[in-house]
């Protein structure tokens, strides 16, 4: 398939980032088929990595040097053919090399700007820090809040090597640059975009900052009840991994098989997902002849339910998860992780066996699927690397296929963005007040869990009107639904209807009608089953865009593509677990809430903006998808790839890591712990530095001891001011509940913007009756687009009513169909079930 067939094909990109955030939204654009020329200084990449081959596939490679007047020449010369351009560097470098965007856009105002830099220009405080993605992480809490596993362990902080700020940031940035391409279709109108990347890490890990007060007991976990036990009796946090099994829940753990590999199980909080386990396994009638139960209705108050357990509940008490767990142990032994898999993919409930990544990178059904590509590289050879993280079902097969980096002349760059760029709506004065870029966009998100749902409320903060479709009796528990919904569910009106009933199947078709884009994280199977495939869309409503997520999908269909699973079976499916635990005897769940859920989220709405724009283009009607297997290889983008003769797979493992090396490294100070961001071109600058001046000279093998002794001997804040002076990267580990009482306001309706990196809304009057805190829709700032500050999550079914009301129907026959269980008004007395 051509790549002329390529939904951005014809748009230019001049990228001049370094690192992973710049050239990561290039790589993308590049794959969905924009021309992308890269900018490197004269002395060539400031990272060197294998991983550059994947950054930098799809784009010709060209050097300049900024810092003279031929080379800026040259520059300015590209940047007038570029209808994007990229960099990611700290605030105000691009400005002193001579490139001020603000000036390039007075000049061509269609021009499209994005700057990543690692913290917000308007933060006072750490705009100019040496932002590595280390520094990032550690001063947004990554290091220190890695869970509860390490929290009952008493590790804190760990090193991880998952660039995570740089993946959410590219994922913001590079949704942002298509939302607001498609968005001057309209206008003719370009922007200037600033995404953060401690921004956006916050926003990527706004599950695990949420803090709702006065948290009912019932949806705190065993984990969380031993902590907080700990904490009252001044015990120590000094639990062993094995002995922190016995606090996990039987649904959401790790099993040995007969063949020694673990297998991974996440069927909590569904209706169905556990019954089937038990019953698959063998052991349902057991344990409900011993009284394990089903509540009809889990959204009562816990005081009125009959029993004190119900399956498909989480978390379950804690005799119950052991008697579960204990059993599940023993019938697990008797097959291999392998067919466990099987058996589970095949009777669609999740689980998946634990895999290394080098594993992944081989497997048979991310080969097939298109997960994993390989590219004939021109310095490493034969490669794989990852596939696409978004495509369009139409023409994803072009994107198989991807060129490897090519080094070109100035003039033969000039010439390819010349020839390639097509013409751009001219600016239309009357439509340059500042608007949402998805203003009009109506979108009708089916959505469940984390990932997609998360997709939809992202674009309502462009000004998409989102309507939310759930079951009228609910399929998940309240701890999915509810708490995940305080973030997800802000700004969407929330519609409760059986749409397997012919009457709620006639209101889906008419909700259908009356959208511009229906989300739904699906399999094709169920897809198909409800007949929203291409074909039965198209007798619907041929206009509607419709966005798929799932699992384990690929541009091609692999074995594996209609195997249901979250975000927690990607982690242990292509090793992010194994890496996290250092073992396969202690493999752990990444820990983040939504690690890669929300990655995925914003790779549905980059999706999305990429069908929008080749719409508005082309009149073609794509269909675009993702998965939470196709953003695996970004949130491990700097060791996910494989060729003969590639040096071990040895990154940073296991509860004990604490670096990549001794010069980006967490070390102990005498008050606390911080994180040294520094490589060896930064030797010379550790000669400015009082107590360190003898490093440089010292074997690589000496320097950790020699820096250990020496930071211990003052405190952290001192080493990072001295190492900031001399311009070595370095920030103390914060945790995200401290970043979180010292930027919080009392929510004001404004989105955050303009409040520096991190900004917390407090909602005292929140709808469900608890006081919630809630990260700012802030990562995404652009100069001429508005952003909306979405109103707190309303209950479930709230706006029933009123949207049957707007489809036509009147209020008695809104009545007939409630009575009927047709539609529902709400799944609780209470919004947050006590």
């Amino acid at each position: 398939m051509s790549r002329s067939l390529l939904p951005l094909n014809g748009v230019t990109v001049v990228d001049f980032g370094q690192y992973i955030a710049g050239p990561a939204v290039a790589m993308i654009l590049g794959d969905l088929g924009a021309s992308v020329v890269h900018v490197d200084p004269p002395g060539g990449p400031l990272w060197d990595s294998p991983a550059n081959a994947t950054l930098n596939r799809n784009k010709l490679m060209l050097r300049l040097d900024l810092k003279t007047p031929a080379g800026l020449a040259r520059a300015r010369d590209l940047v007038a053919q570029a209808d994007i351009v990229i960099e990611n560097f700290r605030p105000g470098v691009m400005t002193r090399l001579g490139l001020d965007f603000a000036s390039l856009r007075q000049a061509r105002p269609e021009l499209i700007t994005l700057s990543i830099p690692g913290f917000a220009s308007d933060d006072a405080l750490r705009r100019d820090w040496r932002a590595f993605e280390s520094v990032v992480a550690a001063a947004s809490g990554v290091f220190t809040d890695m869970g509860l596993n390490r929290v009952l362990m008493g590790i804190s902080p760990c090193f991880s090597p998952l660039p995570l700020a740089s993946a959410y940031g590219t994922m913001l940035a590079a949704s942002a640059a298509v939302l607001a391409l498609q968005a001057r279709e309209t206008t003719g109108i370009g922007d200037a975009i600033e995404v953060p990347l401690a921004s956006a890490v916050m926003e990527g890990l706004s599950y695990n900052s949420i803090r709702i007060e006065n948290y009912p007991l019932r949806y705190q976990t065993q984990r969380e009840r031993e902590i907080a036990r700990r904490q009252s009796e001044g015990l120590p946090m000094n639990v062993s991994y094995e002995a922190l099994q016995d606090f996990l829940d039987p649904f959401y753990r790790s099993y040995r098989c007969k063949d020694g590999r673990t297998f991974y199980v996440v069927c909590p909080s569904h209706r169905h997902h556990a019954k089937r386990c038990l019953q698959t396994l063998g052991l349902y009638d057991r344990l409900v002849a011993e009284g394990l139960s089903e509540e009809a209705d889990t959204y009562l108050p816990a005081a009125e339910w009959s029993s004190d357990v119900s399956l498909g509940v989480y978390p379950l008490p804690k005799a119950w998860a052991d008697r579960i767990a204990g059993l599940m142990k023993e019938v697990f032994l008797t097959r291999t992780a392998k067919e466990w898999e099987r058996i589970f993919g095949k009777g669609r409930f999740p689980g998946a066996p634990q895999r290394w990544l080098q594993e992944w990178i081989s497997d048979d059904h991310a080969e097939c699927a298109g997960l994993m590509l390989a590219v004939d590289d021109p310095d490493h050879g034969r490669m794989i690397q990852p596939g696409p993280v978004a495509w369009l079902q139409e023409s994803g097969e072009a994107m198989l296929a991807p060129a490897p980096p090519r080094v070109v002349t100035f003039d033969e760059a000039l010439a390819l963005l010349s020839a390639r760029r097509r013409s751009s709506p001219s600016p239309d004065s009357t439509r340059s007040g500042q608007k949402g870029w998805l203003e009009g966009v109506r979108v009708l998100d089916l959505c469940n869990v984390i990932a997609g749902p998360h997709s939809a409320a992202y674009l309502a903060r462009f000004g998409a009107e989102v309507i939310k479709l759930d079951p009228a009796a609910p399929l998940y528990d309240c701890w999915n639904t509810v708490i995940f919904g305080m973030t997800h569910m802000r700004g969407k009106h929330s519609v409760l209807a059986d749409v397997r009933l012919a009457d709620g199947r006639a209101l889906l078709e008419k909700l259908i009608r009356s959208v511009d884009v229906v989300v739904w994280n699906a399999t094709d199977r169920q897809v198909k089953d409800m007949g929203l495939d291409a074909e039965g869309l198209r007798a619907i409503n041929p206009e509607a865009i419709f966005c798929q997520l799932d699992c384990f999908g690929g541009v091609r269909r692999g074995p594996r593509t209609d195997y249901l699973g979250y975000d927690d079976l990607v982690q242990a499916a292509t090793g992010i677990m194994l890496r996290f635990g250092g073992s396969m005897e202690t493999p752990e769940e990444h820990a983040h809430v939504g690690t890669i859920d929300v990655m995925c989220g914003f790779a549905a709405a980059l999706a999305i903006a990429t069908a929008l724009y080749d719409k508005k283009r082309s009149g073609r009607i794509g269909r675009p998808r993702t998965s939470l297997s196709a953003l695996s290889g970004l949130a491990q983008i700097p060791f996910c790839y494989d060729y003969v003769g590639r040096g071990p797979f040895d990154e940073p493992a296991g509860r004990t890591a604490m670096g990549t090396d001794a010069l980006n490294h967490l070390y102990r100070a005498a008050d606390g712990w911080f994180m040294l961001a520094a490589s060896d071109r930064d030797l010379p600058r550790f000669q400015r530095v009082a107590g360190l001046e003898a490093l440089a000279a010292l074997p690589a093998s000496e320097r950790e001891d020699f820096l250990s002794r020496a930071f211990g001997r003052e405190e952290a804040q001192s080493w990072v001011t001295r190492l900031r002076a001399a311009d070595i990267g370095a920030a103390v580990c914060d945790n995200i509940g401290s970043l979180r009482a010292g930027s919080c306001r009392p929510a004001d309706g404004s989105p955050g913007i303009g409040l520096g990196s991190y900004a917390f809304s407090r909602f005292a009057y929140h709808p469900s009756g608890h006081a919630v805190t809630l990260f700012d829709p802030l990562a995404v700032r652009p100069r001429v687009g508005s952003i909306t500050a979405s109103a707190p999550a309303e209950k479930y079914g709230a706006s029933t009513r009123r949207v049957l009301r707007s489809l036509g129907y009147a209020d008695a026959e809104i009545d007939r169909l409630a009575a009927r269980g047709v539609v529902s008004e709400s799944w609780s007395r209470e919004y947050l079930p006590s």
